[in-house]
């Protein structure tokens, strides 16, 4: 481990990281793993770590990115972390103020970043105690975590919420290599399911379908264990996904109607995703009669779904009306003569994610939305129109470019490519190739 009971710390960093209870190897990946995460080009060893906690390199002496790193994961300024220890500063460890024997902070972002810093640490504690044998304090635990995660997902940028996805899966696969009992057990792989589906879904957005297939297939071994219908339809209604922005229309009409024997004995919203897929997948082969049978049989089965405990999660986990309107459009651009019907539903579904406080938003399916609203435009020969509508997809920061949003505006560029000639095609064309020039996996990590 990296501390000593036979000795104190020479400085505030080697106390820190000593509270850790891991190894200098151990740590240097969590240092990797946060550069990763917060796009830092930044790299430590376990031997250099070392001598930074025992005080034999300077601040001066590493670089900016793995200054700002190591503040990041201990929540100290580099010259806080870097100082002599004496058990005189222990209270100072956490806040750079003591007044009558209390930690006195300077203001709301004090009082968030120690807040926080004891939620995690009685967290983790919590984890450790039940890995024996998790209690129902350690699956609440959990499961608000994977709840979190659910909801966050499709709201936030990927860099926000990967660590904790990490993290999450980390500790219930620990806690699965114990012994459980059955139901404990079962819990734990409800929620392993989960969590891995999004994961395949974060290595789908870095534009990896490989990885997640792979995380896809383990999820649905959880799935299988914990032996949950809903989570088994709503895997493939994740492998049907990655399938289709890979390119791969078939595999994903195959995975969608697959799904679809757990969808019916769920009931869940499975129930409507699961035909969607199957309509984007059939319009991307142009087969126009099972593209709108299937976006038919979803509108019905919104008269049987009830929501079970996925749907309950929130988020990604479940199906709304604007994420139907969204596929639909996207489905509908795929085919020429349904032109009119792909403007409906793409000018409802941009309605529809309109307002960024209601709990069904989603950057991406409102980029998509945006983008479809675009292509129907340009088949209708409004080129000032679906410049206007992709006016906002253009604007995304990179780290909001996931793989399906800069696939969508290519779509855009094809369709563009094959209107040459018109005012301002040019124009929009160029831009869209300069958003494409930086997608989200190309920045560093």
């Amino acid at each position: 481990m990296a501390g000593s009971a036979e000795r104190e710390p020479r400085t505030v960093l080697e106390h820190l990281l000593w509270q850790q209870d891991r190894t200098y190897e151990e740590l240097a990946s969590d240092f990797l793993t946060l550069a990763r995460i917060t796009g830092e080009n930044a790299t430590i060893s376990a031997r250099h770590l070392a001598r930074l906690a025992r005080g034999e390199r300077s601040g001066s002496g590493t670089n900016p990115a793995t200054r700002r790193v190591l503040q990041k994961m201990l929540g100290r300024p580099i010259d806080d972390l870097l100082r002599p220890w004496a058990p005189s500063t222990e209270l100072d460890v956490l806040s750079p103020t003591v007044a009558s024997g209390a930690v006195a902070l300077s203001g709301p972002d004090d009082e968030r970043r120690v807040l926080a810093m004891a939620a995690q640490r009685a967290r983790k504690f919590a984890l450790l105690a039940g890995q024996s044998a998790a209690g129902g304090e350690v699956i609440d635990q959990l499961h608000d975590d994977v709840h979190r995660l659910a909801v966050t997902y499709p709201q936030q940028p990927l860099a926000t919420v990967l660590g904790g996805l990490v993290d999450t899966q980390d500790s219930i696969f620990t806690l699965l290599e114990a012994r459980q009992r059955p139901q404990r057990a079962r819990q734990l792989y409800f929620l392993g399911a989960v969590v891995g589906g999004l994961l395949a879904k974060a290595s789908h957005d870095l534009a990896d379908p490989h990885a997640a297939m792979a995380q896809a297939r383990t999820a649905f071994l959880c799935a299988d264990n914990a032996d949950h219908d809903g989570l088994r339809a709503w895997l493939r209604g994740q492998q049907s996904l990655i399938a289709y922005w890979a390119g791969r229309p078939r595999e994903a009409a195959r995975y969608a109607e697959s799904g679809g024997q757990y969808a019916a004995g769920a009931g869940n919203t499975t129930a409507v995703w699961l035909p969607m897929n199957e309509a984007r997948a059939w319009a991307a082969l142009g087969d126009a009669e099972r593209t709108r049978a299937a976006i038919e049989r979803a509108e019905h089965a919104w008269d049987t779904v009830h929501s079970d405990d996925l749907d309950e999660l929130g988020g990604i986990c479940t199906f709304s009306r604007p994420r139907q309107l969204y596929y639909a459009a996207d489905a509908l651009v795929w085919l020429p003569a349904e032109a009119s019907h792909a403007e409906r539903y793409s000018t409802a579904a941009v309605e529809a994610y309109g307002d960024t406080a209601d709990p069904d938003w989603a950057f991406g399916d409102q980029a998509g939305s945006h983008t479809a609203l675009a292509i129907a435009r340009v088949a209708h020969g409004e080129f000032d129109g679906a410049a206007e509508a992709l006016a906002p997809v253009l604007a995304l920061p990179a780290e909001q470019r996931i793989n399906g949003i800069v696939a969508s505006a290519r779509r855009v560029h094809q369709v563009l490519s094959r209107a040459p000639g018109a005012a301002g095609v040019s124009d929009l064309r160029e831009e869209i190739e300069v958003f494409m020039t930086i997608p989200m996996n190309a920045l560093p990590r």
